[in-house]
Formats: C-alpha cells, structure tokens, sequence
C-alpha cells in the first residue's frame, strides 16, 4: 500500500515538473433536423478525435418544413418541448460539451430544450455550436445562459446553412482560437469605423444578400477590415421593422461576396 501510494505522488510530482496537466475529456452532442448540424458535429469531432452523440426525439418531426414548423409551434403554443430518448453517455463523464443545434425561431431547438431541463453542467465548459438560415448564435447562446444550469460559457460557432461547404476549414479556425486545438490562425484587425455606406459597398451588400429567401433590409452604414484574400464588411441595415440589425459580409477575389451572419 505504501509502495503504491509513493508511486503516485511521484506520479504527480512529475506531472507538475513537467508542466503537464490532465486531458480535458470532451463530448460533441447535437441535435439535427436535416444532418447540417450533423456534418458541423461530425466535423469538431473528427478534429478533436472525442465522443460524439446525437439527441433524437421519441417522435421526430417528420415531413416538410411547413409542417415541422406547424407542430414545433403548436408545442409552443401548449408549453411543451419535443420529448427525447434518454442519453447513451453521460455528461458528468466530461469536462468539456460542445453543444449543437439548429436555429429554430431565433433560439435553440426544441429538443435542446428539453435536453437541458435536466441537465447539470456544474465544473464543465459549454461549448454551442449551430447551424442557421441567417444568424442566432447571439441570441441562443444568451437563451441558454439562462437554462444551462451551472455552466461555464465558451464563445461559440455558428455558420449558415447556405455554407456548410466551408465548415471544415472554419471548424478548424475556431477551434484553434478557443484553444481545443493546436495551430495557428490569422490574425484579425478590428473593423473600420461605421460611416456612411458608399455605391460600391451597397453593390456588394445586394450582391451577397439578394438571393436570401427573406428581404434583410438597406445597409445604412458600414465599416471593414482586411481578411486573407479579400475584404469583410460589417453593415447596420435598416429593416422593414424599423429595427437594425448587423451583417457580416465577405468579399474575396475571384468569388462573389456572401453574407455570413445577421446579428440581431
């Protein structure tokens, strides 16, 4: 017994000799509709090599998007969430959730919700990660400061639906920023200050947003900074609301700008 136990406080003298430090043990769970965030999912977890499960419904939504929205918001309507199958692995084996959802009225999915009714984050890092028609990260993450109970929050990922082509390299990016991942990232300067937008940057915003099934409204401003090959613009659109919102737009050389996120 003695023997073992001087064993170990060697064990760990080493370790802090060494600068070394216990492996955080991570868990990519996720809720998809339609697999995009599936393929966000499986991405972190290819890059990071972790455990990896997906929340399914005891009933899924089934049939077209018309109709998964009719019965999400009769839910709404009756104070219910989708009830869903319980968990194969259990979160209070990892140190590290990364969270992933689809953008459903601005917020996380309804299963997300009922998964968190339950669930204890205390001692662990949540990580969201979703997948939207225009933005939400913003306003989910703020939505699930709220109900994650305990949780200590890392800043998150979000790409467009429209995008999911480039998930692989920014997955990558992302994670090298947070820190979950080894590897070197540009880096970014600030955005210009807002000023009045010019004719040229109104033809690059119409350019980037005009195919967008829903009208996001007339840039009134916008500021820029210099990204690796190309430029990305932040501009203040006026709604048909009346309420401002920001879009982040992309322009790069030898491809057509694309907006990236509205922050609402």
């Amino acid at each position: 017994m003695i023997k073992k136990l001087l064993t170990l406080i060697f064990a760990a003298l080493f370790l802090v000799s060494c600068g070394g430090k216990k492996q955080e043990k991570i868990l990519v769970l996720f809720y998809s509709q339609s697999s995009t965030t599936k393929t966000v999912a499986q991405e972190i977890q290819k890059q990071l090599g972790c455990d990896i499960e997906e929340i399914e419904c005891v009933e899924p939504y089934l049939g077209e998007f018309k109709d998964i929205v009719a019965r999400w918001q009769q839910e709404m309507q009756e104070g219910k969430t989708a009830a869903i199958n319980p968990l194969k692995k259990d979160i209070k084996d990892y140190d590290v959730i990364f969270l992933g959802f689809p953008i459903w009225g601005g917020t996380y999915a309804s299963p997300v919700a009922t998964f968190l009714k339950d669930a204890d984050f205390s001692g662990k890092k949540l990580v969201p990660f979703c997948t939207f028609g225009s933005g939400g990260l913003n306003t989910s993450t703020a939505e699930l400061k709220k109900n994650a109970k305990n949780a200590q929050f890392v800043d998150g990922y979000g790409i467009r639906q429209a995008r999911i082509s480039n998930a692989a390299a920014e997955v990558e990016q992302f994670l090298i920023r947070s820190g979950f991942k080894q590897g070197t990232v540009e880096s970014l300067p600030e955005f210009s200050a807002q000023k009045e937008v010019s004719d040229e940057e109104k033809e690059i915003f119409h350019k980037a947003c005009d195919g967008y099934q829903f009208p996001l409204g007339e840039p009134s401003t916008a500021g820029s900074r210099q990204i690796k090959g190309g430029v990305e613009y932040l501009y203040t659109v006026e709604g048909q609301d009346g309420k401002q919102s920001k879009i982040y737009v992309t322009a790069k050389e030898n491809s057509l700008p694309e907006f990236t996120e509205v922050v609402r």
